[in-house]
């Protein structure tokens, strides 16, 4: 079985790199031009660039490289898709089709015109088990009443704005909802949401009710705390399992150290 790897930005497809060698396989590695760390080719054995809007060149370059099994990590910027992709004819009669052009409907469509080709997107975390967090306090201190009632509140809206596709993250104060994430990302929604409420902010980041694992995958990590503590948030709960913590030892460690809870739902 050979597998390869579609590569968007961050410390993900380095993870899911080294997580396939653990597991003695060698990936084929799609990297997205406008999105992927120079450095992959680094670490991969074979690397074909690919812009943003090629759809049809990275399923030659699996075609040619005999995948069968495809795992899609790292972010794709949205402002990418809408506003510097240039289509090629297989990308442009896809987004033809679609009926809206939301994160689930976008990649949904790829991993469509995958299959079609007999090549499977799999669990994203298929090599990375060992990063989802079960359900439990995972810092020393655990959410405070305030901080408990914060998520508690923030939960009931963070499922609504998923399952709507709208965005993963809130941030809480006092049972009142101070930022909710669209496009501009996690540690964006919680930058600003310090700029409107400063003190005693609660982060709530979950995945969809019905979350598709093979892409859009929540993520945190050590930037996420560096954001929160900057911002004076003092508590994040994520989705127990489905939640993706890079550096998990160190983005504990630097919880710990800012005094953050940190909690699995």
């Amino acid at each position: 079985m050979k597998y390869g790897l579609i590569a968007g930005n961050g410390k993900f497809p380095f993870m899911v790199v080294e997580g396939a060698r653990r597991a003695g396989v060698s990936l084929s590695v799609a990297a997205i031009r406008e999105e992927t760390d120079p450095e992959i080719e680094r670490v991969a054995e074979r690397v074909q660039w690919v812009g943003i809007g090629q759809l049809g060149k990275m399923i030659r370059f699996f075609k040619d490289e005999g995948v069968e099994r495809a795992v899609m990590a790292g972010q794709v910027k949205h402002v990418q898709i809408f506003s510097r992709a240039i289509p090629d004819a297989r990308m442009l009669k896809m987004l033809l089709r679609l009926p809206r052009r939301n994160t689930d409907a976008l990649i949904g469509a790829v991993a469509d015109e995958l299959s079609s080709e007999g090549i499977e997107l799999i669990d994203s975390t298929y090599f990375l088990r060992d990063y989802l967090p079960a359900a439990g306090t995972l810092t020393k201190r655990g959410p405070d009443k305030h901080e408990r009632e914060n998520i508690d509140y923030g939960l009931e809206i963070a499922h609504e704005i998923a399952r709507l596709d709208l965005g993963q993250t809130i941030v809480i104060r006092a049972k009142a909802c101070v930022a909710i994430e669209a496009m501009e990302g996690t540690d964006e929604t919680i930058r600003r949401a310090g700029t409107l409420a400063k003190g005693r902010l609660t982060v709530v980041k979950v995945a969809k009710p019905s979350q598709d694992m093979r892409f859009d995958v929540p993520v945190i990590g050590i930037p996420t705390i560096e954001t929160m503590h900057a911002a004076g948030a003092t508590c994040i709960c994520v989705t127990a399992d489905k939640t993706l913590i890079f550096d998990r030892e160190e983005t504990i460690r630097l919880a710990n150290a800012k005094k953050i809870a940190m909690v699995a739902i």
